[in-house]
């Protein structure tokens, strides 16, 4: 059998975020590999409420040299290819890519890939506040040659509050899962042929049971992509 890769991963935004990619990482070659089979990882967390204060400010040069540096540590560390297990701090994926001399496992195409594979062509995604109303996550997807549809900016905030309010502190709700769901049914009114939940928090509070569209969970996704690569 081959040599296992090293999966680097730049996490903290948020912790809980980065617990999944964890646990999904290990999961998966357990399921692949059997036996005591777990994933070779080597991790660096920032800190959420450093990334979160410099994001508001629009200080992207600092997140980029933050998230760079962590980047370095992590091939420094001996990992074969790198992930940022956050959605939003995509933002600055070119720097990091550019500051390090392994791949980087772009969120934006391999779910992009996952929606080509269900032949659609437009479709809804919903993420944070600033995901949503910036265009560099989105314009990634598009460049697969897909329609990307994203809810009425009145929604945002309320997206937004339950991921920042709830989500990151554990509290899964069941009114707010409704609130996003009668979401996600305006998309598919609106021609969504399929939603993508681009923010690894919102994997704890919708599920593919409860939506009638196909659900196109990011976080799963990244973790399914790693795991290809790492035991290619």
């Amino acid at each position: 059998m081959a040599k296992m890769q090293t999966i680097g991963l730049i996490g903290g935004m948020s912790w809980e975020s980065s617990a999944a990619y964890y646990e999904g990482l290990n999961l998966g070659v357990e399921s692949r590999l059997g036996g005591l089979s777990s994933a070779k990882t080597v991790m660096t967390s920032v800190d959420f409420a450093e990334v979160t204060t410099l994001e508001e400010a629009e200080r992207w040069d600092d997140v980029a040299a933050i998230l760079a540096a962590a980047a370095q540590g992590v091939e420094r560390a001996g990992a074969d290819f790198l992930m940022l297990c956050t959605t939003t701090f995509h933002r600055v994926a070119e720097q990091v890519e550019a500051a390090v001399d392994i791949p980087l496992v772009h969120l934006a195409d391999v779910v992009a890939e996952a929606c080509q594979a269900e032949r659609l062509s437009k479709v809804a995604f919903l993420g944070t506040t600033f995901a949503m109303s910036r265009s560099f996550f989105t314009d990634r997807i598009a460049s697969h040659g897909l329609e990307v549809l994203v809810p009425d900016e009145r929604h945002h905030e309320v997206v937004n509050n339950v991921i920042y309010e709830e989500l990151v502190h554990g509290k899964v709700l069941d009114s707010s899962r409704r609130t996003i769901v009668a979401l996600i049914d305006e998309l598919w009114d609106a021609g969504a042929g399929g939603v993508i939940l681009g923010c690894t928090e919102l994997e704890l509070l919708v599920h593919q049971a409860d939506s009638e569209l196909p659900v196109f969970p990011c976080t799963t996704l990244h973790v399914a992509a790693a795991l290809d690569r790492a035991l290619a």
